[in-house]
């Protein structure tokens, strides 16, 4: 536990030296027809009765409409997320295992995006953005009541805003399943990510982007490096400590056991992130064109810093130094793709990769912990730094959008960091919390046996490879 503690307090420090917008970011969604108008208050008749009755019609604010291009742009977005979590993060994360779990890890990421589909129509979706506190919505539109398919979220059907919603939800328990690869039981792994999502993702969303603590203050995450990236580092990063090693890390390889498949699945998860990222402005329009560009941008450069680094420091770049890279790239630019400018996203891509190189080799050997795929060095470390860069990068003289009226860059930045700690610390304490009741219910870790012989006979009865 003390070593827990000690890595909790690292992180929040780290956050403090080191957050994030989304517009994916409405905050609480409204359920609005196509057939309703908007009322207008009339002006109290005490005060001026002929100047109500004289209004124009014309000054009411219209009535929200269905935009089909809008709608259109938003399904094919949230396609793209779907594609980046089955088949990419799957193919991505089962890749870099040996041969003997690479069809558990496959398994824990298809089916853990499959319950979270089913926990978010029921529950999920109506406290992350209906109306509730400052920490967590309330149920008023628990299993979809109320809406409807002409429910609409700003220009869009409700349906396809809480779907594309939906994959932000259950992609993000799947990246954490590469903290404990190759040693977790899948009951625990179920158990683990429905108690997360409910008391650790929700409450984070519905802060950032349902209205709640970290909107109102101001905090910038345009399409989650709070909400997925750090959240997922976090809890990632706690559990491979509460597992603790795999058998034989540290004295025997445990090499990727297919880099084409890892290659692959990266390859994945660039093309759907333009989901992750584009859709998350929630309109086919000019800012979605500027996340578009520095999506690209970011992770192209990201790419060449790792294998540079590589070069630099081991002598050989590698493929999966590039894939690696990739990803530090995406996850960098995920807070701050609506909010800086095409050349600061070359610098924040470039720089995260770096961060998180020194993560997966520095921090990680230094601290001794086993995080199996290195979540929280990619996407811990790279989201901490995206975050706090949104609050620098935005700056008008460096080419981004700005800040609100009376804010400064400083003002901003110290923002941001408090997103990023409050972050750390309620997804530390509940996955804390979480695993440890998870372990007394059904048990954490396989036996030795199972895990000398790997998770896919043991578990699941199969075998990735017939040969």
């Amino acid at each position: 536990m003390k070593k827990i503690l000690s890595i909790l307090s690292l992180v929040a420090v780290m956050g403090l030296a080191a957050s994030p917008v989304s517009y994916a970011e409405e905050t609480v969604t409204e359920t609005i027809t196509v057939q309703e108008t908007v009322s207008t208050d009339a002006a109290p008749a005490a005060e001026a009765p002929a100047a109500a009755e004289a209004a124009p019609a014309a000054e009411a604010a219209p009535a929200p409409t269905l935009d089909v291009g809008n709608t259109a742009f938003m399904i094919v977005a949230t396609v793209l997320v779907i594609l980046m979590t089955i088949p990419g993060l799957a193919l991505f994360y089962g890749g870099l295992v040996r041969q003997k779990n690479m069809l558990s890890v496959l398994m824990q990421v298809f089916v853990v995006f499959s319950m979270i589909s089913v926990l978010w129509a029921a529950y999920g979706y109506s406290m992350a953005f209906s109306e509730g506190n400052m920490i967590v919505g309330g149920l008023s539109k628990a299993f979809l009541a109320g809406i409807t398919p002409a429910s609409l979220s700003g220009t869009i059907p409700e349906y396809v805003f809480l779907t594309f919603q939906l994959t932000f939800a259950a992609i993000t328990p799947g990246l954490i399943v590469g903290g404990f690869a190759e040693r977790m039981k899948f009951s625990a792994v179920l158990l683990f990510t429905a108690l997360w999502v409910t008391f650790a993702y929700i409450p984070i969303a519905h802060m950032v982007w349902g209205g709640g603590y970290l909107a109102e203050l101001g905090a910038k995450d345009f399409a989650g490096g709070t909400v997925v990236h750090i959240n997922a580092g976090i809890a990632a990063l706690i559990g491979a400590i509460m597992l603790g090693k795999r058998i034989g890390y540290g004295k025997e390889a445990m090499p990727p056991h297919n880099l084409v498949m890892t290659m692959i699945g990266a390859s994945l998860l660039w093309v759907g992130w333009f989901g992750f990222n584009v859709g998350s402005e929630l309109a086919a329009d000019g800012i979605a064109g500027m996340v578009l560009i520095n999506t690209q941008l970011a992770t192209g450069s990201a790419v060449l810093g790792w294998i540079f680094a590589e070069w630099l420091f081991r002598g050989k770049p590698s493929m999966l130094g590039a894939a690696s890279g990739a990803v530090a790239g995406l996850v960098a630019i995920t807070p701050a793709c609506g909010f800086i400018g095409p050349m600061g996203s070359i610098i924040l891509g470039f720089t995260a990769s770096f961060v998180s190189l020194w993560g997966v080799t520095k921090l990680k050997g230094a601290l001794g912990y086993d995080d199996s795929l290195d979540v929280f060095g990619v996407h811990g470390l790279a989201g901490i730094w995206g975050a706090v860069g949104t609050g620098v990068l935005m700056s008008p003289g460096l080419g981004g959008v700005g800040y609100a009226e009376g804010v400064t860059m400083g003002g901003q930045v110290s923002t941001q960091i408090i997103a990023v700690v409050v972050t750390l610390i309620w997804t530390g304490i509940v996955s804390v919390i979480l695993y440890k009741v998870v372990d007394a219910v059904v048990g954490l870790r396989v036996s030795e046996e199972y895990e000398r012989e790997g998770l896919d006979t043991t578990e699941h009865g199969e075998r990735a490879y017939s040969l």
